[in-house]
Parts: structure tokens; C-alpha cells; sequence
């Protein structure tokens, strides 16, 4: 492990002027600096109810980014309800996760609490006194936000580590297994793994997770059910054409959105109704789509700015959401959706959010995040997948078909079969909980 943190250390080292140049040019990469360095927040220490290292022990969740947030969600709140004397905290790492974290679990926190934090960085001195202060139950982390140093530290805590919603991608695999040495050393100290799929379970086991440590539990997404009545969206459904149809595109990336102009500009001359809602992924992004939009002849409504001052959406216009955890509920407006990441080679995104909404749902090609669901949702003719030149062309086609309809009955079929994951996670928790002896007051963690 001193191998390992030395070349955190020299990573660290040598990336620093161009994070520096990140800093002072965007301004983003300096939140939360002081947290993963190990600066526990007082809001965190005030919920916890101590100014300094204290003996209340919590359930620790750490979600990566947006996307984990989200799948988590549910989970969070029932483990709530656990325990009134075992708080739930939750970690992120990126500041789009953080946002959404804060925005969904400190609603009901007194002023100045918060039970919402950065993922430390895995040095050993930053490691253990996030350990002391949060006391663990139980170190929960969704899909595969595996760190050599915070799993050694754990054990040695006596905090047990399940992973939840675990999956590992295409692109992940190939280098866990050029260190399957190594890794089946560290992954030894996880207490369990709950994966996605069989082919998750067969990947664990391949890079040296112990086959008593692995379950399939399912995927923690099916079970995420969006409020379409959220206000934005009864305030923009109320905005709409009466003779409106809606094109939604989800979690769009740099290079789709080009596309999906076109494909809109092509639309409008059969469909003179069409409204266009874009939701890039990244927040740094929505000034560059609102540019390109203009570029492309378009006229641009931005979220942010029409909330100040709603009026009805022209048919034409392109309405760019520009926020965060608004997209899956804005899905139910859709007469069709797009989901993103799936034109260009990033894996692709969920298709959930429109599916349980019962709206027929088109992606590109590259669709391996989510390759269990996909296969679900072709198996039951329930979405369409195209190269970026039929975009136009498929999208037509599910606006003028009546089968769209049931196409997009079958989506949410397939939303409720899945579903339940996230009570077998719990389940399995509530397990991990049992047979875990609590920290005696006064004791501190090993």
C-alpha cells in the first residue's frame, strides 16, 4: 500500500498545474478541495450532532456522480427508516453529484447542517479520519467506486463494505484484469457485492471477488420512479401548444447535439408542432449547446431564464434544460424520447426515466452502460436503436405510427417487472447490520 499512495502522491504531483489551470479558468475544481483533503464539513459534524470527533456511528452511502445519486435515491430513503440513531451520510465526487445530492437529501435539515460531503482522496491520514468521525455501520458504495486505500482502511476499522447497483464496464474490465493479482488481494475485504446482472456477478468473480461475497440483486434504476407532476413540469406542460408533440433528448454529449438538430430541423417541415427539449449532460456545457442551437437557426428558450418569467413555447423552438434532476420527470411530456451518450462511443444513458412514463424511446448504437436494460427493452419491442444518419428517419416514424403508443406501453412493462432491487439490497444490509457488532461508546474505530 506505500507503493500505491507514493503514486497517488506522484499522480497528484505532476496532474497539478493543469488542475490549477482548470481551477482559475472555469472555477469549478476548487469545491470542495478543502473535503478531500480531508477537512471534514462542519455542517456534516452538526448533523451528526458534535463539533469534534464524536461517538455517533452512521450508515455511509458514496455515489459517484448524477447518475449513481439517482439510483440511490430510494435506497437512501429506506435506510432511513432503519434506525433514528443511525444516520445515513452520503458522499459524492463530482460537483453535478454533489448539487443533486444536496438538492434530494438535505431538504429537511436544520439551517447549516448537511449530511451531504465530498469522497475524500484515498490517502491513508485523509482515509481514517473520515473513518473516526462517521463511525460506519456499514460503507455502502454504488456500482464500482472501488479505492484500494479506503477499502484496507475500512477493514482495519471494522466497517464492513457492500457494494450495491455493482457493475463493471467493458471498458473497466480489461484493466482490473491486467492487475487481477492485486486485486484479489483488496477485493477480499469486501463484505459483499450486490450486482446488477449475472454477467456483473461473472465479471466480480473474474478479477477476484470471493463467490460467497457476490449476489445478483438487480438493477437499483428500475425501482427510481420520477414525479411527472413536479411544478417545472406542470408549469411547462402548461406552456405547451395544445397541438404540441414533444421530442425529449435526454443526457445528450458533445457531438449528438449536432445531430439532433438536424434531425429536428428535418421533422418540422411534416411536424410544423414539434417542440425540442434538450438536456445536456454537463452543466459546463449549457452555454456551449445554447451557441450551437443559435448557430443552427434556432431559437433558444433557456429553463433557467424562462422560470423567471414563463410564457407559452412557440412550436419550433428549442427549450434547453439547463438543470439538474429535472430530466426524468420533463420525460413525461415526450411523444417520443432520445436518451443520450448513445450516438457517440460513451456508453449511453438511462432509459428508464422514459420508460416508465410509457414513451417509445430511441438511442444510438452504443448502449454498454446499460446493455441489461437495453436487452430487456429490445427483447419486448420496446425502443429503437439507429446510427446517427436514420435518427430523422426512426424518429418520423415513431411520430406518425400508432404503435408508438404500445410501444411505449411495453417500456413500461418492462420499468415494472424489473423493479424491486432496491428492497433486496436492503435486505441484504439489513444483514451486513445484524451480524456487525456496533462501536461501543467511548471505543474508537481499529
Amino acid at each position: 500500500m506505500l507503493l500505491y499512495s507514493l503514486g497517488l502522491l506522484a499522480v497528484i504531483i505532476l496532474a497539478s498545474p493543469y488542475w490549477l489551470l482548470r481551477m482559475v479558468w472555469s472555477g469549478r475544481y476548487h469545491d470542495g478541495l478543502g473535503q478531500r483533503l480531508g477537512a471534514v464539513p462542519r455542517g456534516l459534524r452538526e448533523f451528526l450532532g458534535k463539533e469534534t470527533t464524536g461517538q455517533r456511528s452512521t450508515i455511509w452511502v458514496h455515489a459517484v456522480s448524477v447518475g449513481e445519486v439517482m439510483a440511490a435515491s430510494r435506497l437512501v430513503e429506506l435506510l432511513d427508516g432503519i434506525d433514528p440513531a443511525l444516520p445515513v451520510v452520503i458522499s459524492t465526487t463530482t460537483c453535478t453529484g454533489q448539487q443533486l445530492a444536496h438538492d434530494r437529501f438535505n431538504k429537511n435539515l436544520q439551517s447549516g447542517q448537511t449530511r451531504v460531503f465530498y469522497y475524500p482522496l484515498d490517502f491513508a491520514w485523509i482515509v481514517r479520519r473520515y473513518l473516526r468521525v462517521l463511525r460506519p455501520r456499514v460503507l455502502i458504495l454504488v456500482e464500482s467506486e472501488l479505492w484500494p486505500r479506503m477499502l484496507v482502511e475500512a477493514r482495519r476499522a471494522g466497517t464492513p463494505v457492500v457494494v450495491v447497483n455493482g457493475r463493471i464496464s467493458d471498458r473497466s474490465l480489461p484493466r482490473y484484469r491486467a492487475l487481477r493479482w492485486l486485486w484479489r488481494l483488496l477485493l477480499r475485504r469486501l463484505t459483499l457485492v450486490l450486482a446488477q446482472s449475472e454477467q456483473d456477478r461473472t465479471r466480480f468473480l473474474s478479477i477476484g471477488v470471493p463467490a460467497n461475497a457476490v449476489e445478483v440483486a438487480g438493477n437499483l434504476k428500475y425501482d427510481v420512479h420520477a414525479a411527472g407532476g413536479s411544478p417545472m413540469t406542470q408549469m411547462l406542460r402548461a406552456n405547451l401548444p395544445a397541438q404540441a408533440k414533444v421530442f425529449v433528448a435526454g443526457s445528450t454529449m458533445e457531438g449528438e447535439e449536432n445531430y439532433l438538430l438536424d434531425a429536428f430541423r428535418e421533422l418540422l417541415p411534416q411536424f410544423p408542432c414539434l417542440i425540442l427539449i434538450l438536456a445536456p449532460r454537463h452543466p459546463e456545457r449549457f452555454r456551449a449547446v445554447e451557441e450551437l442551437v443559435q448557430k443552427k437557426k434556432f431559437f433558444p428558450v433557456r429553463k433557467s431564464e424562462w422560470m423567471q418569467q414563463p410564457r407559452p413555447i412557440a412550436p419550433g423552438r428549442v427549450f434547453l434544460l439547463d438543470s439538474l434532476g429535472e430530466l426524468a420527470s420533463v420525460y413525461s411530456l415526450a411523444s417520443v424520447a432520445f436518451v443520450g451518450g448513445s450516438l457517440i462511443s460513451a456508453g449511453g444513458h438511462n432509459p428508464l426515466e422514459p420508460a416508465q412514463f410509457s414513451v417509445p424511446i430511441v438511442m444510438g448504437p452504443h448502449t454498454e452502460n446499460f446493455r441489461g436494460m437495453v436487452a430487456a427493452l429490445l427483447a419486448r419491442e420496446a425502443m429503437r436503436v439507429t446510427p446517427p444518419e436514420r435518427l430523422a428517419a426512426v424518429l418520423r416514424e415513431l411520430l406518425l405510427s400508432p404503435e408508438a403508443v404500445e410501444m411505449g406501453q411495453r417500456a413500461r412493462t418492462v420499468f415494472e417487472e424489473e423493479a424491486g432491487a432496491t428492497e433486496r439490497c436492503l435486505a441484504a444490509i439489513q444483514k451486513v447490520l445484524a451480524n456487525q457488532q456496533p462501536v461501543r461508546e467511548g471505543e474508537q474505530p481499529r
